[in-house]
C-alpha cells in the first residue's frame, strides 16, 4: 500500500545522501518535498503541516549528533515522526477481570467487519484466549451464515437467534458467562453510508452490552472517506481504536497516517490479506520503518516464529553448519518458506534488500516446480543427488512435468549452494576440528590463525529465538546504535557495553 510513498521518500533521501552538511534551505527543500509525497499518499492536509513543522523544530533547532551523518540524522527525525502520527505506541489490549472481555465491532458495509470478526477471533485462540463469537447483523443476507464459515475455519463457535440485533447480543453475553468464555466479538450490522437508523442501533447495542472495547473497522482503501466516517462514529460510540483492513491493497494509504492525528484514536490492528492468519495487532515504528525503505525484522521473525515448525527448522539449522543438508531438508526448507505467504511479501520486511528486487515480478510457480522435481525423485536420490544420471533426470523430468533442463538447474544450484557452505568454514571436518580444539587437543604444526567455527559466539543462532533476541534483546543492534548516539563520538566507542 505504500509502495509509492516510500519510493518518493527513496529519491527524496537519496538527494541527502551526496551532502556533507545541511543547510537550512537543505532543509525547507526536503520538507517541501515530504509535504509534496504526503499529500500525493492522500494524507489529511492538517496531519501534514504538523508533521512537517515538528521535523523542522528537529532538524534547526536541535544538536545533531555526531556519531550520525546530517542525512542519517534527517532520516532519524522523519522515522520519529512517521512514528508519532501513526499511533507512538502500539495499542495495549487488557482483559477483564471478569470475563468475558466484550468486544465490539462497528462499521460501514463493505468494510469487512463480517471477516474481521474471524480473524479477530483467530488472534485471541493464538493468544490462548477462548472467544466466542455474536452474529448480530441481522440485516444482510448469510451475514450469519457466513460467520458461521469463518468460525468453524478458526474453532470458534458462532452465536445468533432470530430476534432483534439488541436480544441476541444479550444472549450472546449469557451464552459466553454459560460456556466459560472468557473473549466475546460481537459483530453488528453495516449501511452503505451513515445514517441515524445505524448510529442508534449501534448505540442501543452499545448500551446493552458496555464493551471493554468498542473497534471501528475502516477499509484503507477509501482514502479520506474513512477519517470522516471515523470522526462520526467516534462522536456515537466513543471508539478505543480502529482495525484497518485491506492494507495488502494498491490505493495509496492515506487513511492510516490520518487517522490518529485527526480522530484521536490509535489503529489497535491491521489485515494484510486475505486468509483468517493474515491479521496482527499493528505497530506503528514498524510500519514507520517499512514505509522507509528500511524493513521490519521483528514482524518477519514473528511470522517465521508462527510458521515454522521449531524441530524442523532447528534440525535443518544443525545439518547446514555440519554441511549435510540434503534435497529432502531442502524440500522441507521450501515447505515452510512457502507457510509464510507471497514471496514479495517477505522480501518487503527485510532490511537491505534493494529496491529493484522487491519491486521486481516474482513466479511464485517457481516454488510449485522445485517442489515437484524433488518429490519425483526416489529417497536414495533426495540423498546423494551425485547418483542421478542421464535416465534418472529424464525420469524425475517427465514425473514432475519439467524439463531435464530444469532438473539440471536446480541440481547445479544445489551442489553450488552446498560449495557455498564448505567455503564459509560450514562442514563436517571443520566441525571436527573445532570440537577437538574444545576438547583440549594438541594440533600439529604452525597455528594458521582462527577459522571460521572457532570464532567466539556470545549465543547460538541456529534458532529464530536467537535472532529475536539479537535484534531486540538487551544487547541488541537498536541498543547498541543508541549507546553510539548517546556518546556522540566514535572516539568513545570503547565505553559501549556489548552483550556477555
Amino acid at each position: 500500500m505504500f509502495d509509492s510513498l516510500s519510493d518518493r521518500f527513496d529519491k527524496i533521501f537519496s538527494k541527502l545522501r551526496s551532502k556533507g552538511r545541511l543547510s537550512e534551505a537543505d532543509v525547507e527543500l526536503v520538507l517541501r518535498e515530504i509535504r509534496v509525497a504526503l499529500l500525493d499518499a492522500d494524507v489529511n492536509i492538517d496531519v501534514v503541516k504538523t508533521f512537517q513543522e515538528r521535523v523542522r523544530v528537529k532538524c534547526i533547532g536541535a544538536d545533531l549528533s555526531k556519531a550520525l551523518s546530517p542525512s542519517q540524522q534527517v532520516i532519524k527525525f522523519v522515522n520519529e515522526e512517521l512514528t508519532n502520527i501513526l499511533g507512538g505506541a502500539a495499542f495495549k489490549l487488557t482483559y477483564a477481570s471478569h470475563p468475558p472481555t466484550i468486544i465490539l465491532l462497528a462499521g460501514l458495509q463493505g468494510s469487512g467487519k463480517t471477516t474481521t470478526a474471524g480473524k479477530l477471533a483467530n488472534w485471541f485462540k493464538r493468544q490462548g484466549r477462548n472467544p466466542l463469537l455474536v452474529a448480530a447483523d441481522l440485516q444482510r443476507p448469510a451475514a450469519v451464515e457466513q460467520l458461521r464459515v469463518l468460525g468453524s475455519q478458526v474453532g470458534v463457535p458462532v452465536f445468533s437467534e432470530p430476534t432483534d440485533p439488541v436480544s441476541v447480543t444479550r444472549s450472546g453475553l449469557q451464552e459466553a458467562i454459560r460456556l466459560g468464555r472468557d473473549v466475546l466479538i460481537v459483530d453488528t450490522a453495516g449501511r452503505l453510508s451513515i445514517d441515524v437508523e445505524m448510529m442508534e442501533q449501534v448505540r442501543q447495542i452499545s448500551e446493552a452490552l458496555n464493551p471493554h472495547f468498542t473497534f471501528l473497522v475502516i477499509d484503507a482503501m477509501t482514502g479520506q472517506d474513512a477519517v470522516q466516517t471515523a470522526e462520526s462514529f467516534n462522536d456515537t460510540l466513543s471508539l478505543s481504536g480502529v482495525i484497518v483492513t485491506k492494507l495488502d491493497g494498491d490505493s495509496r494509504g492515506g487513511a492510516c497516517l490520518s487517522v490518529k492525528e485527526v480522530v484521536g484514536k490509535p489503529i489497535a490492528f491491521a489485515s494484510t490479506g486475505e486468509k483468517l492468519s493474515d491479521f496482527d495487532q499493528f505497530y506503528p515504528d514498524r510500519m514507520a520503518s517499512r514505509i522507509l525503505g528500511m524493513g521490519d525484522m521483528l514482524t518477519l521473525i514473528e511470522t517465521a516464529e508462527r510458521t515454522f515448525d521449531a524441530d524442523v527448522a532447528a534440525d535443518s539449522a544443525a545439518k547446514l553448519m555440519e554441511g549435510r543438508l540434503t534435497l529432502e531438508d531442502f524440500l522441507a526448507q521450501l515447505q515452510q518458506i512457502k507457510k509464510m505467504g507471497p514471496l514479495k511479501g517477505v522480501l518487503g520486511l527485510m532490511p537491505g534488500i534493494p529496491k529493484e528486487i522487491k519491486n521486481a515480478d516474482i513466479d511464485e510457480g517457481q516454488l510449485t516446480k522445485t517442489e515437484a522435481i524433488i518429490r519425483s525423485m526416489t529417497p536414495k536420490e533426495r540423498m546423494r543427488p551425485e547418483v542421478i544420471d542421464g535416465s534418472r533426470r529424464l525420469r524425475i523430468a517427465k514425473g514432475s512435468g519439467t524439463t531435464t533442463t530444469d532438473v539440471n538447474n536446480l541440481l547445479k544450484q544445489f551442489k553450488e549452494m552446498q560449495k557455498m557452505m564448505k567455503s564459509m568454514g560450514f562442514g563436517p571436518s571443520q566441525i571436527r576440528r573445532a570440537s577437538k580444539g574444545k576438547k583440549g587437543g594438541k594440533s600439529k604444526g604452525k597455528s594458521r590463525g582462527p577459522t571460521r567455527t572457532s570464532l567466539p559466539t556470545s549465543k547460538p543462532m541456529s534458532s529464530i529465538s536467537g535472532i529475536r533476541e539479537l535484534i531486540s534483546g538487551p544487547g541488541s543492534i537498536e541498543a547498541l546504535s543508541k549507546q553510539l548516539e548517546e556518546l556522540g563520538s566514535l572516539e568513545d566507542v570503547s565505553k559501549l557495553r556489548l552483550p556477555e
